[in-house]
C-alpha cells in the first residue's frame, strides 16, 4: 500500500503515538508539528489522507483545509480535537471532512475513519 497519511498536530505525544499506531496497520505515515510545515513539505503532493488537529498555534486545522481548497487540492481529512465545540463541528463536517474524532479515540474508530478516507473499506 503506497498511500501516505500525513498527521499534523502541535502535540508531540500525538505526533509520536499516532504514526506508530498507523504504521502497525501497515500504513505509511509522516508527521508534522504545524500546518505551515506540512504545506512546505514534499509530502504535500504524496498525501492521500490528512489527519489534522483542529486547534493549533499559527494556522489552525480548518484554516489549513481552506488553504488546500484555495490551492485546488482536495484531500480526505480526518480532524482530531480535544475540545468538543458545538459550533465548529458542523462547519468542519460541512466542508467535507471524512470525520471529526474527539481525543481520546479508539484504534478501531481511527482505523475506520482512515479506511473511509482512503476508500479501502474495513
Amino acid at each position: 500500500m503506497n498511500n501516505l497519511i500525513s498527521v499534523v498536530d502541535d502535540d508531540e505525544s500525538v505526533r509520536e503515538s499516532l504514526p506508530d499506531l498507523l504504521r502497525s496497520f501497515g500504513l505509511k505515515v509522516q508527521a508534522f508539528s504545524s500546518a505551515e510545515a506540512f504545506l512546505n513539505s514534499e509530502s504535500l503532493d504524496r498525501t492521500k489522507c490528512l489527519i489534522l488537529d483542529v486547534a493549533m498555534p499559527g494556522m489552525t486545522g480548518p484554516e489549513l483545509e481552506q488553504e488546500l481548497l484555495r490551492r485546488k487540492r482536495k484531500l480526505p481529512i480526518i480532524f482530531i480535537t480535544a475540545h468538543s465545540d458545538e459550533r465548529t463541528l458542523p462547519r468542519i463536517l460541512q466542508n467535507g471532512a471524512v470525520a471529526c474524532l474527539f481525543k481520546p479515540f479508539s484504534e478501531a474508530i481511527l482505523l475506520e475513519a482512515v479506511n473511509a478516507a482512503l476508500g479501502t473499506g474495513g
